[in-house]
């Protein structure tokens, strides 16, 4: 949906729960914007469709035929269209607690805080006190997971650029997603891989470039009784830490600073940082993170993550 058409559909929304009596087609043409520059027709037609739309999602737009009038009125009453009283348990009103708590970090971030503010708004205690305790955090800063997220949840195949391993080319692929699942800290999505012909398991961090949704919703069709965790559940390789040398704005990133073996003071505006680390592409997605606040000086390969991280990030 364009952002003019919702911008239009809340409009209309808002015209008609405000109104205190029905309002005619023509009073709505004038007061919505969006609708005040078309034609007779054509403002009819859109009419039709974004009241036909506003229902099927459940908004009751009610029509008031006034025996005095010519047109009929349009309005939505507050009382049909206000959500009833919710009530929760102690423990479920936790468990939203802390599902806000793990997207803090995510795309959905701003969804998960507005719907408890809603929750809270309506008199629903959302305490999340066990929460609080255990700081559950989700990294999800790779870009390639909003998209991917988005065509688990509409079963819609994806097509992606893909890295599989450090020196290997970068290979495109077809793939029907059913789940994307994190392990120790790092993102995967699991599905059919339409080029191999098998399920095959992809590290987002390794995608290159953007993800494209091919074809129409509802294409995917998710194995009965498939096991993502243990697609994913494969070991771990064993990872030497060694140490990676940053240039850190001064005044920035206490957080990496308070981590750092060390840190030396430079003349020029610049600090000298030595960062223990293990995998680079999970470095990556920390140091990209900090924008340009951070420059990496070494070893070479965590600078090739984080600058194709960045690249990735810019397509």
């Amino acid at each position: 949906m364009s952002r003019r058409k919702t911008e239009r559909l809340l409009n209309l929304v808002i015209c008609l729960l405000a109104t205190r009596r029905p309002l005619s087609a023509e009073q709505i043409r004038h007061a919505v914007p969006g609708y005040d520059r078309d034609g007779d027709e054509a403002f009819q037609r859109m009419f039709e469709r974004d009241k036909n739309e506003l229902r099927e999602i459940g908004i009751p737009i009610e029509v008031h035929r006034d025996p005095w009038e010519d047109e009929p009125g349009y309005r939505i009453q507050r009382e049909a269209y206000e959500l009833p009283e919710i009530t929760l348990e102690p423990d479920e009103a936790a468990v939203l607690g802390l599902a806000a708590q793990v997207w803090q970090r995510a795309s959905l971030a701003e969804a998960a805080s507005g719907a408890l503010l809603k929750l809270r708004a309506g008199g629903v205690a959302t305490d999340a006190g066990p929460g609080e305790a255990l700081e559950l955090r989700v990294d999800t800063r790779d870009p390639s997971f909003p998209p991917l997220w988005e065509a688990v949840r509409d079963r819609r195949v994806v097509r992606f650029d893909y890295r599989p391993a450090a020196g290997e080319s970068v290979r495109t692929r077809t793939v029907e997603p059913w789940g994307v699942i994190s392990r120790r800290g790092r993102w995967y999505v699991a599905g059919f891989d339409r080029d191999r012909q098998a399920p095959r398991v992809f590290r987002l961090s390794r995608i290159s470039g953007q993800v494209a949704a091919v074809g129409r919703p509802g294409a995917v069709e998710v194995p009965e009784g498939v096991d993502l965790r243990s697609m994913v559940g494969f070991p771990e390789e064993a990872m030497e830490e060694r140490t990676a040398v940053l240039r850190v704005r001064q005044g920035a990133c206490e957080g990496l600073r308070q981590v750092a073996r060390s840190v030396r003071e430079g003349e020029d505006g610049w600090d000298t940082v030595e960062l223990v680390f293990a995998d680079p592409e999970r470095l990556a997605g920390w140091i990209a993170s900090l924008g340009a606040d951070v420059m990496v000086v070494g070893p070479p390969d965590a600078r090739e993550a984080v600058i194709a991280r960045l690249k990735g990030a810019l397509v």
